[in-house]
């Protein structure tokens, strides 16, 4: 029997509004409240936002509606504004992030504040304070940058959000000192660029899963713990633009797979440690503009194997030109015999400032003594004038006759 086309045309046509239909449903699955949330948010919701090429959303699979459970705000318009039925309708997620959206920060209500385990905010929210910010209780992640954070210190937000495991408030005017206690799950610690200051307390140093340590740019003393070697996870590190002293502790040759090591811009002292040679996995060295002192310990070897070495700037350190090239361009001095800074040549001389040195001096001028001195000058004027006087004695005879 042969088919109608008729027919087949027919049942193709239903096949592709069936299609049209389930995908359809398909992008509508997002809770209603959700959505509407969204648009007053100003987010695009053109296409699913459930679908994985929405990169500022992301689902969860429940039934008969999809809950989000991530939501970036990106570059927000200023007539953005957070309301507590929108953030309300949004409880369900767990990572927010508002990056370029300085709108007005509001209370978080209370479900979502619990359920959040992730929270960023870069440039964003105008300005928050601690008591905004311990809220989120049950934060793992929290990341707050370029954004003025109102604290009597780190410790209040640090001790308060118990399950951190990677904290970043940095470029806050956060003021205070650094905690004395820490929660040990944290492994990525980041309070660069504020206005910290006080000793580095040994207790930072029990933090035995600690991976990533900033705390550059501040106004922090004192010297480095000599306990840092137990940091057994430490990969990278950065204690410089401070105003830490002392020398570089010995225990740091302890950590194993220390990658990066920025100790710049402070005011440490002593000899540079040989030992730091011996570390197998650094990449990064930055010993520049401190008060080191001596010969530098270093070989070519160990040099060449470094993607980043800075060491200028420490006036009373040099390097053994017989070991290093002067090619390197360390910046310090190479060293005398005695393994101290070879002083500047001293300028030549330049005996066109003679006629200015004279000039400058209050003494007189040297006589000269080359010519016809003031004896032979009188002599000379003298016979001239006994001349002169003959030949007008004979013409006036003649005259008279």
């Amino acid at each position: 029997m042969v088919p109608n086309p008729s027919h087949f045309f027919l049942s193709f046509t239903l096949l592709l509004f069936l299609l049209s239909t389930k995908s359809s449903s398909q992008s509508t699955n997002l809770d209603p409240n959700q959505l509407k949330a969204l648009r007053s948010l100003s987010v695009p919701t053109g296409k699913d936002p459930c679908s994985p090429l929405h990169k500022i959303t992301t689902c969860d699979s429940s039934t008969p509606f999809h809950h989000l459970i991530s939501l970036k705000l990106i570059n927000c318009s200023s007539d953005v504004t957070l309301s507590q039925t929108s953030l309300k309708a949004l409880s369900t997620l767990q990572d927010l992030q508002f990056i370029n959206c300085p709108v007005s920060p509001i209370h978080f209500p209370s479900e979502l504040s619990s359920n959040l385990q992730s929270f960023t905010c870069v440039n964003s929210l105008k300005k928050l304070t601690s008591i905004w910010l311990i809220r989120l209780r049950n934060v793992v992640s929290l990341t707050v940058s370029h954004v003025n954070v109102s604290a009597s210190g780190p410790s209040i937000i640090l001790n308060s959000i118990k399950n951190l495991h990677t904290v970043t408030i940095s470029h806050a005017n956060l003021k205070g000192v650094l905690p004395t206690r820490w929660h040990m799950n944290l492994t990525y610690v980041d309070l660069s660029a504020n206005q910290l200051k006080g000793k580095i307390p040994s207790s930072l140093t029990e933090l035995e899963n600690l991976v990533h340590l900033n705390l550059s740019s501040n106004s922090l003393n004192g010297t480095i713990p000599n306990s840092f070697g137990n940091l057994l996870s430490l990969k990278n590190v950065s204690l410089a633009s401070n105003a830490l002293s002392g020398s570089i502790p010995k225990s740091i040759a302890a950590i194993p797979g220390l990658v990066h090591l920025d100790l710049g811009s402070n005011q440490l002292n002593g000899t540079v440690p040989k030992f730091i040679s011996d570390m197998k996995e650094l990449k990064y060295l930055n010993l520049e503009r401190n008060n080191f002192k001596g010969v530098l310990p270093f070989n070519a070897s160990f040099i060449k194997k470094l993607v980043v070495f800075k060491v200028g700037e420490n006036s009373n350190l040099c390097y053994n030109h017989s070991t290093l090239s002067s090619k390197l361009k360390l910046g310090i001095a190479p060293c005398d015999k005695h393994g101290l800074p070879l002083s500047p040549p001293p300028p030549k001389e330049d005996f066109s400032n003679d006629t200015k040195d004279h000039e400058d001096d209050d003494s007189p001028p040297p006589k000269h003594e080359h010519g016809p001195s003031r004896v032979v000058f009188g002599v000379a004027i003298g016979l001239s004038s006994i001349v002169f006087l003959i030949i007008f004695l004979v013409l006036l005879s003649k005259c008279c006759k």
